[in-house]
């Protein structure tokens, strides 16, 4: 199923649909930006593992919060990148010259993201880290706390823009597995950071709404924006929490 789309994309809506069959209905050049956390499809040891539920691959499924699986998180590296590179292609289309990409990533799949991106002709603009505090400790190694950001940009990226001076580290926990609704969802007041780079009065376009987080972000922040999200318990619980707001939403 797909969200009627009218193409008036004043405020925030979210879109059930798979973003292969959405982007093509959107027209070019509208978006001022697209942040967004994609399925790695790295977090198992191997192939027979990553076809596993996510439930049962990440850590922050917990028993008192079980929250439903998501999809397109089983795929093998190469087909990754290709579906990436496609998706990222069409979402250039509808983007603004110059527009920023904001993209969430682990460190096995930075790599096949940043060649998807330069594929689908964005400019790579660097890696930003979101350092999430805390991690399960290994004696001997290196705590695994940190997960990416590539970003980047539809051709030319003025430096005279309307935006501000940002962070390259963003430092917060992740949200509390007993309040979250998604299961990889990512910090508010990260999101509320990021989508600064976008010039204000540009909308922004989510391909991957989950839990909502980036349209909600966006909202408080005073921009318009729009998600695409392939599940429709994901969809309808996003739509409902951007529209019911964060209990410390200045209205």
């Amino acid at each position: 199923m797909i969200h009627n789309i009218n193409h008036d994309f004043a405020g925030t809506d979210v879109i059930h649909g798979d973003l292969l069959r959405v982007l093509p209905t959107l027209p070019d050049n509208i978006f001022g930006g697209i942040i967004c956390d994609p399925p790695y499809s790295s977090g198992a040891a191997d192939q027979n593992a990553k076809q596993k539920a996510t439930s049962q691959k990440y850590s922050s499924a917990k028993p008192d919060n079980m929250l439903p699986d998501f999809e397109g998180d089983s795929k093998d590296q190469r087909s990754w990148t290709h579906w990436m590179a496609e998706w990222l292609s069409e979402a250039r289309r509808v983007s603004k010259d110059g527009a920023p990409i904001c993209m969430f990533i682990d460190w096995r799949q930075l790599p096949s993201m940043t060649d998807a991106l330069q594929w689908a002709g964005w400019l790579w603009r660097g890696v930003l880290v979101w350092d999430k505090i805390s991690s399960r400790p290994q004696r001997g190694r290196f705590r695994q706390q940190a997960e990416f950001i590539v970003w980047g940009s539809n051709g030319h990226m003025p430096v005279d823009r309307v935006a501000p001076i940002l962070p390259g580290v963003f430092r917060q926990s992740m949200p509390s597995h007993v309040k979250r609704i998604h299961q990889t969802e990512k910090p508010l007041g990260v999101m509320r950071e990021i989508v600064r780079i976008v010039e204000p009065g540009g909308i922004i376009l989510d391909p991957f709404a989950g839990a909502g987080t980036t349209i909600l972000a966006a909202k408080l922040e005073g921009y318009s924006a729009v998600g695409i999200e392939l599940s429709q318990h994901y969809a309808k619980a996003a739509k409902d929490r951007v529209n019911a707001g964060e209990p410390d939403e200045v209205a």
